[in-house]
């Protein structure tokens, strides 16, 4: 399998992969290997689970200072999205920070973040995007 068709085909390439402590019931992402809340009595009882696409900004900060490697996307928006109680932080793109607000609703959405060398390997990464009114995500997919 060529690796740009194993990229494209990894569920965890294009989604919000989360854990859930069967023990405690807890949702964390990034994954995690151990439950912080239960410790040892997790081990083997984390399993996978895919986080909505959709959800509401939280909290957010307008970014006019950044690591140099981002000066030229100043300013830009930094969020706390709230995708059915788990908590993910992550950049909105597509839009001005005067359109930004707590509750807008807003996507998931992935984009190129840097491309290895001559390989062409490209990482991505997830952003959100703030969802337009009227608009709605039929099964799930981007």
């Amino acid at each position: 399998m060529s690796a740009p068709r194993y990229w494209r085909e990894a569920n965890i390439r294009y989604n919000l992969i989360a854990t859930e402590c069967e023990t405690c019931k807890r949702v964390y992402f990034p994954a995690r290997v151990v439950c912080p809340y239960c410790h040892r009595r997790s081990i083997g009882k984390m399993k996978s689970v895919k986080l909505p696409q959709e959800g509401k900004v939280f909290s957010y900060t307008i970014v006019h200072d950044p690591h140099p490697d981002y000066k030229l996307q100043t300013p830009y928006v930094l969020a706390l999205v709230d995708l059915n109680g788990v908590k993910v932080l992550g950049q909105v793109v597509d839009c001005r920070p005067e359109d930004i607000a707590i509750e807008k609703k807003v996507k998931v959405c992935f984009r190129k973040l840097t491309e290895d060398g001559n390989a062409g390997i490209i990482h991505y990464g997830y952003k959100f995007r703030i969802l337009e009114k009227g608009e709605f995500d039929l099964g799930g997919n981007l």
